[in-house]
């Protein structure tokens, strides 16, 4: 398959599972706190390996500039979270249980849009690089698309809003995503290294600013226990294409 068909599976995927945690967000039977508490930890180790053993030294072997990228893919994220943004916590924003400002939930739309998007553009930097390189990334984004449908859906539902306008917002990003892949694939091979730099960094700041905070709020232990299964299934599929001889 070409990079352009692998990124297009992965998208659809990653796209999908917004949408399906959107809906189960606002289904009777809705995700657990503690399995979503369990997925965001697993999601968060997977993530935070991926961004450190793949991304970061692929962005540095592209170009000498990276670090630059890197560290303004991490701005980019807290100033579209918590500066454009009137309040927003990934993966826990679960407030049904009252009413938050309408603002609100559009503002936290506005900045997991962006954050979608570019999932989307790491997707695609990846494989345009090494096929690999591309189902590691693919899969850090798939593993939090799950909470990141069940935040935005939520808060929609906690200002005052339909269920029908909630599963909207979740398809909004899932749109993005599939946006943000299409592009990266139509720009090619000539912006490869940016995109992966500014997904690296995007992908440090979702798993150690806002993911990682929320699994260290929970006292049992045996969240830490998930982290810690996210990064070993990351060296898992590493170790497993690498003896399969996918490079």
């Amino acid at each position: 398959m070409t990079p352009a068909l692998w990124t297009a599976l992965f998208a659809v995927i990653a796209a999908l599972a917004t949408f399906a945690g959107g809906f189960t967000a606002t289904f009777p039977g809705r995700l657990s706190r503690a399995r979503l508490s369990h997925l965001i930890a697993f999601g968060a180790g997977y993530i935070l390996a991926a961004a450190l053993v793949s991304l970061l030294p692929e962005s540095l072997r592209l170009f000498d500039d990276a670090p630059l990228y890197v560290l303004a893919g991490y701005i980019l994220a807290h100033l579209f979270e918590h500066t454009f943004t009137s309040h927003f916590h990934f993966g826990e924003e679960t407030h049904t249980e009252h009413m938050v400002d309408p603002a609100v939930s559009m503002n936290a739309l506005v900045g997991l849009v962006l954050h979608s998007f570019f999932d989307g553009v790491a997707i695609a930097s990846g494989f345009l690089v090494t096929p690999t390189l591309g189902v590691l990334i693919a899969l850090a984004v798939i593993l939090h698309k799950v909470p990141e449908g069940v935040t935005i859906a939520s808060l929609m539902v906690a200002s005052g809003r339909s269920i029908k306008s909630a599963r909207q917002g979740a398809g909004l990003l899932a749109v993005a995503t599939l946006a943000g892949a299409t592009l990266m694939s139509f720009m090619g091979e000539g912006v490869k290294g940016v995109g992966l730099a500014l997904s690296c960094g995007i992908a440090l700041y979702v798993a150690a600013t806002d993911l990682i905070p929320e699994v260290n709020q929970e006292t049992s232990r045996v969240y830490s226990l998930s982290a810690l299964g996210g990064v070993v299934l990351y060296f898992g599929i590493h170790a497993v294409s690498h003896r399969l001889g996918i490079h």
